[in-house]
């Protein structure tokens, strides 16, 4: 699995421009666990109940932020960063996992890169069951 996230991760980062950050939060007991990613040095643990990554999570719903500074809460972990887009990976009702996407343009994600991750996030789904990946 880290291996195959890993992958995932650098052919975002090769395939979309103006991104500072592209990887993903595994759900480790209770809380995000930075998982493979691609930029600069990342939070390397998110609370459920912080940014952007815990509103996804406790949602089930994809969130896409024009403007990283106007989000309540926001986790700063580039402090270049100004907008992000974050999509659930969910397995059987339960959120596994999360794509995260980090700009330092505002407004930089659209609503088609949106669905585009979307649909990575139900691939990878898809593939947690069919390979048997387990996340503790």
């Amino acid at each position: 699995m880290i291996a195959a996230l890993a992958n995932v991760s650098a052919c975002i980062a090769m395939n979309y421009d103006r991104l500072n950050w592209a990887g993903f939060y595994l759900v480790r007991k209770n809380e995000l666990v930075l998982g493979p990613f691609q930029g600069k040095t990342a939070c390397t643990r998110i609370p459920f109940d912080k940014g952007v990554c815990g509103k996804c999570y406790r949602e089930q719903t994809s969130q896409r932020i024009g403007d990283v500074l106007s989000f309540p809460g926001h986790i700063a972990c580039d402090s270049a960063s100004r907008s992000e887009l974050c999509v659930p990976v969910i397995v059987s009702g339960r959120v596994i996992g999360e794509i995260d996407l980090d700009s330092p343009f505002p407004d930089r994600f659209t609503e088609d890169e949106q669905a585009e991750m979307e649909k990575a996030a139900e691939d990878i789904a898809a593939a947690y069951i069919s390979k048997g990946w387990i996340i503790e």
